[in-house]
């Protein structure tokens, strides 16, 4: 809010101030026409299109200030020979005659400019391309929403599995695979009897808490498999609290306990529809591997992590 009400402050002191340069000089000019001026002061006749293209405008921006000046007799616009559907933008005799006129305004304005830059410590120009260069690579409203994920994320805490948290494990689990596909004979061991199925079994369950509540599971199962020691499984994120990097910080305390138990490497299954879980794996290294034998009918996709 603060930045963009001093740089609204800052333009206005100079539009006010350009306005009266104009007719200091004589030119009856109003200083937002003048892009769309300089653009055509060079002789060639231009589409809207070109025009703000150019200029870093809008086309309906553009076409306002055409509009404007063709009223001013400044400008005219004419079908192009070429090209019969495009409208071709120039300067009249008026805006050549206005273009000799102004020549001597810019040398005058430059060397204000330059008088001022000198007298400044930051340049303003190489200031705003940097800003404007950044911004473009990313929005401002990107950084505050990852700025938002940081601070929330660091608000989040994972803990081992506690017998006060067996419903919840068991019902965000079921939210999840509910929305997308239908609960299997395979899901219900796993979540009715989470102690007898996984943890007396060499397994590990992480419940990620957010403000003390429990919104997001994870498990490490241990797996009788000669390629694999532990299965990533049963992670369920609550719909209120994602985009609080839960699901990373559930899956890296998994990795984390899987290599201080001395594992080598971790197996996953998943479905591919499930694109946003999809994509965390493969930011938490895990890669496809060939299609195995599954107890699930939903999972259509095994991946495998080399720890």
């Amino acid at each position: 809010m603060a930045i963009g009400s001093r740089l609204r402050l800052l333009t206005d002191k100079i539009t006010e101030d350009a306005a009266q340069v104009y007719s200091l000089y004589g030119v009856p000019m109003q200083p937002k026409w003048f892009p769309v001026f300089y653009v055509l002061s060079r002789g060639e006749s231009k589409t809207i299109t070109e025009i703000a293209r150019e200029i870093g405008h809008s086309h309906v921006s553009v076409s306002k200030i055409v509009r404007e000046m063709v009223q001013k007799g400044f400008i005219r616009e004419k079908k192009d020979k070429t090209d019969g559907r495009k409208n071709l933008v120039g300067l009249t005799a008026k805006g050549l005659e206005i273009n000799e006129k102004i020549a001597a305004q810019y040398i005058d304005v430059n060397n204000a400019i330059e008088e001022l830059t000198s007298q400044t410590k930051h340049d303003l120009w190489k200031a705003m391309e940097e800003w404007e260069f950044l911004l473009e690579q990313k929005s401002l409203l990107r950084r505050v929403q990852e700025q938002q994920k940081l601070r929330e994320s660091s608000q989040v805490k994972v803990v081992a599995y506690q017998p006060k948290y067996r419903q919840a494990f068991y019902d965000l689990n079921e939210e999840w695979i509910s929305t997308y596909f239908k609960m299997e004979p395979s899901d219900y061991k796993a979540l009715e009897d989470p102690e007898g199925h996984i943890l007396k079994k060499g397994g590990h369950i992480f419940v990620a808490l957010y403000n003390d509540e429990p919104v997001g599971v994870c498990a490490l199962i241990r797996m009788n498999d000669p390629d694999y020691d532990f299965e990533l499984a049963k992670m369920a994120v609550s719909p209120r609290a994602q985009g609080k990097s839960i699901g990373w910080l559930l899956g890296k305390a998994c990795m984390e306990k899987a290599r201080e138990l001395g594992a080598s490497k971790l197996y996953l299954e998943s479905n591919t529809i499930l694109k946003p879980a999809i994509s965390l794996y493969h930011k938490m290294g895990f890669q496809k591997v060939a299609a195995r034998k599954s107890p699930y009918e939903r999972a259509n996709i095994q991946m495998e992590l080399v720890l």
